[in-house]
């Protein structure tokens, strides 16, 4: 592992620390009056997304964790395994649904996501900002039901229940963001 400087952290860099694999979301070089230079983080756990304020001296060395991303198109689910494929070299890999986290609820066959992955396994998934799903059921809007606003449940091809307005029927296709997991338009049938 490449050890890396305290000095030289950057936001998004990832560390590999004795307590885990972390990604630091923030730092503060302190210079103090009296004493030496310091380095106040904020590091979050990949895996469990806990997060962990450290302080450093300036200048300590740390392991810096090269995270290998891999641009992968999803083929299909193979019982409780995801199979996906890698655009370069036509590899195939699996994942389990535990290791894709909440963005399995989003991918259905076809779609291209970048995995993240350190040691062989995956700690990451770059997904798009919204995905288009198709909505395989929900119930019909009542006609003159039209209160500004007002909400219905619908089921998407992925299994994912997002709250939709009245005029989303089953059959239509929606535009869901990834990050919130919320309805953000109807899209083109």
């Amino acid at each position: 592992m490449p050890a890396v400087s305290t000095n030289d952290l950057k936001n998004g860099m990832s560390l590999n620390l004795p307590e885990g694999l972390f990604s630091v979301v923030e730092f503060q070089h302190v210079k103090p009056g009296k004493g030496g230079a310091f380095v106040r983080t904020k590091l979050k756990n990949v895996r469990t997304g806990a997060v962990l304020e450290r302080t450093y001296r300036a200048d300590e060395k740390l392991d810096q964790a090269l995270i290998d991303k891999r641009e992968m198109q999803f083929l299909y689910l193979d019982g409780g395994s995801y199979v996906f494929m890698d655009t370069t070299d036509y590899e195939q890999l699996q994942a389990s649904r535990a290791s894709l986290g909440s963005s399995a609820q989003y991918l259905k066959e076809g779609d291209s996501v970048v995995l993240q992955m350190f040691d062989g396994e995956i700690v990451g998934v770059d997904m798009p900002a919204a995905v288009e799903l198709k909505v395989t059921d929900t119930e019909p809007g009542v006609q003159g039901d039209r209160v500004s606003g007002a909400r219905k449940p619908a089921t998407l091809e992925t299994g994912l229940v997002v709250q939709v307005p009245l005029f989303v029927s089953t059959g239509d296709t929606v535009k869901v963001d990834t990050r919130t997991g919320e309805y953000l338009t109807r899209a083109g049938s």
